[in-house]
């Protein structure tokens, strides 16, 4: 973590035991050993947190791009099935299928159908 030699170490312990003094040094190391234990558990449960975030993003990202395609292939066989049925009642029944493909154009075009389709005299009474 830092670039600390140990003729860094022997001249920090030679101070701190000048300042501080024998009698309160072990204590003073010691806490300062459990405020460094602290200070790198802290330090490890940060990094686990965003580790797990980093990694529930890319698992919410698999899951939408997984959707999609699932969706996209749902789409495609639907639409096959829907053609090959239509081939399939076109082949059993040719009759019906130029009535279907009749009754089509004429839902698609309603316009054209009114025109087309002759008015019946409505009978007084």
């Amino acid at each position: 973590m830092f670039d600390i030699g140990f003729s860094e170490m022997v001249v920090i312990g030679l101070v701190a035991l000048i300042v501080i003094g024998p009698e309160r040094l072990p204590r003073v190391a010691r806490t300062l050993g459990h405020l460094a234990g602290r200070l790198q558990r802290y330090v490890a449960d940060v990094k686990a947190d965003i580790n797990r975030e980093v990694e529930l993003d890319e698992l919410r990202k698999m899951k939408d791009s997984v959707q999609q395609a699932a969706t996209g292939f749902e789409n495609s066989v639907q639409s096959e099935l829907g053609k090959t049925e239509s081939e399939l009642n076109a082949a059993v029944n040719p009759d019906a299928a130029a009535a279907s493909s009749a009754a089509a154009a004429a839902a698609a075009s309603p316009a054209a159908s009114a025109e087309e389709t002759p008015k019946i005299p409505e009978k007084t009474g």
